[in-house]
């Protein structure tokens, strides 16, 4: 992938052109992310560096819908959920429930897992192959359901 920093500027560009203030205006914060990120550590941002950045822009969006839908605010929670759609354009696909099914209940079985303490090994196995592409709360749920099941 090439460098985040630079993929948002093209993309500013092309929504300024296009006049999607909307998408502006969110790539814009998401730029402003990035850069202090790089003023934070020192650093350029990485890939898994970006897909962090861009999972919190997303859920941060998410939660304030929720609480604009709370006070009885539709539109501004609307809002909310068009940003965070415009946000996950930046992710990986993320992978189906029925994949992520299979390879826990291969993983329990090859390893012979059993019960709650098996639960560590689980996430921690998934979390790397899944990397990017699937939730922690997903993997978690999936893997007791495997092991209860």
């Amino acid at each position: 992938m090439p460098n985040p920093h630079d993929t948002i500027r093209s993309e500013i560009k092309q929504a300024l052109k296009a006049g999607d203030k909307e998408r502006l205006a969110t790539l814009r914060l998401l730029l402003t992310a990035i850069q202090n990120e790089q003023i934070r550590t020192g650093e350029p941002v990485d890939e898994a560096g970006f897909l962090q950045l861009v999972r919190k822009a997303i859920k941060q969006r998410r939660d304030s819908a929720e609480q604009y839908r709370n006070g009885a605010r539709e539109e501004l929670a609307a809002k909310e959920e068009r940003e965070a759609e415009i946000l996950e354009a930046y992710l990986p696909p993320q992978a189906d429930e029925g994949e992520l099914r299979a390879e826990i209940a291969a993983l329990v079985e090859a390893e012979g897992l059993s019960g709650p303490a098996a639960i560590g090994t689980i996430m921690k196995a998934m979390m790397a192959k899944f990397a990017g592409r699937a939730e922690g709360g997903t993997i978690n749920r999936i893997a007791r359901e495997v092991l209860g099941g």
